[in-house]
């Protein structure tokens, strides 16, 4: 029998780094903004993968899983949303993207996840 204590694990630590993301712009920390909702992202995309039996512990098996999400679902936008987790991620290192930027990815961050929790009901 599968437990679902892992998949529950990524779920709530998603919806726990995407708050986190949100406090720290307000608090002007685009840097650690930006990483928490790259975390978000991967943890519930670690979420579907679990619930689903695929791979999830390199950035390459992460990527994967969205090709695989967006063939299993015909929606593009979440490949778009994979690649705007990236760049928030990729500014973590950086630190060279606006406040707004960082903004507007955690918006699209939060849309993700709206769109993948569905995916672990069925």
């Amino acid at each position: 029998m599968r437990s679902d204590l892992p998949i529950v694990k990524y779920q709530q630590a998603a919806h726990h780094l995407m708050a986190q993301a949100f406090e720290e712009l307000a608090e002007g920390d685009t840097r650690q903004a930006s990483e928490k909702g790259w975390g978000a992202a991967a943890q519930m995309l670690k979420a579907v993968a679990e619930h689903r039996g695929w791979e999830h512990k390199t950035h390459a098996d992460v990527y994967k899983v969205i090709n695989k999400i967006v063939t299993e679902t015909r929606q593009d936008q979440i490949l778009d949303w994979g690649v705007i987790a990236n760049d928030l991620h990729k500014n973590f290192y950086e630190d060279s993207s606006s406040p707004e930027f960082v903004a507007g990815g955690l918006r699209d961050i939060s849309k993700l996840i709206d769109h993948l929790e569905p995916l672990l009901e069925t």
